[in-house]
């Protein structure tokens, strides 16, 4: 790979979250749960609603979603018998309207493009279940700018739990000082301190209606450009 120095780069390694940290989403993650909510009869939750339950996977929001629109537990919706059915018809929903209402963040694509030309390893972490995530990063031409993307279903754990984050330091031979976690929302935060990293967020993102501050990250930045050289 040929690569322009980047200075004195203080991470070889930068892991980021999807949703609300690259990609604005929730306008169509909105649509695809209103659609579904409305196929069964439901009413339509609020985009602030379902803003605030991004952060553990579309499969969670969707519970939450239908929790609100039953008056039931989130148990209850988790056991229903009909919740597979239910579930099936948002992952169509949701493909279909994925890339119809999303946007990436200012200065995504060409800080990506510069940090990987440069030679700083990237991954993605995210909650987000993998058919959806690839369907997103294609629909925004960014489903080649990672070196790893790791999703809510591709191990056994997911965020906060630390394993997406260490098993990329593994598979890059990157120690824990010389990586660096950017995301969203407290999550993103409790990740990154479980694997005992750096964490930089964004106020821009979706952090369940909390002020992402509060989550005590390492540095909030404006956007993403902060990453290039001239911004450490």
């Amino acid at each position: 790979m040929n690569t322009t120095p980047l200075g004195d780069r203080p991470y070889d390694l930068i892991l980021f979250d999807l949703d609300g940290t690259l990609i604005e989403t929730v306008p169509e993650i909105a649509d695809a749960v209103n659609d579904t909510l409305l196929q069964f009869g439901h009413a339509p939750a609020s985009q602030q609603q379902i803003t605030d339950w991004i952060g553990h996977g579309t499969r969670e929001l969707l519970i939450q979603a239908l929790a609100q629109a039953t008056h039931a537990s989130a148990e209850a919706v988790r056991g229903s018998a009909q919740f597979a059915t239910i579930e099936a018809a948002f992952g169509e929903h949701y493909l279909r309207r994925c890339g119809s209402r999303s946007q990436l963040y200012p200065q995504v694509r060409a800080t990506l493009t510069a940090l990987r030309a440069a030679g700083v390893r990237l991954a993605l972490v995210t909650n987000k279940e993998a058919r959806y995530t690839q369907a997103v990063l294609a629909a925004h031409q960014l489903d080649q700018a990672f070196d790893r993307v790791v999703c809510g279903d591709t191990l056994a754990v997911r965020k906060p739990n630390p394993a997406g984050i260490e098993s990329c330091l593994q598979q890059f031979g990157v120690a824990p000082e010389r990586a660096l976690f950017v995301g969203d929302s407290s999550i993103d935060v409790a990740t990154a301190r479980n694997a005992g990293i750096a964490v930089w967020v964004l106020p821009y993102g979706y952090n369940m209606g909390q002020p992402i501050a509060a989550s005590a990250p390492d540095r909030v930045i404006v956007d993403v450009s902060a990453l290039l050289p001239t911004a450490f």
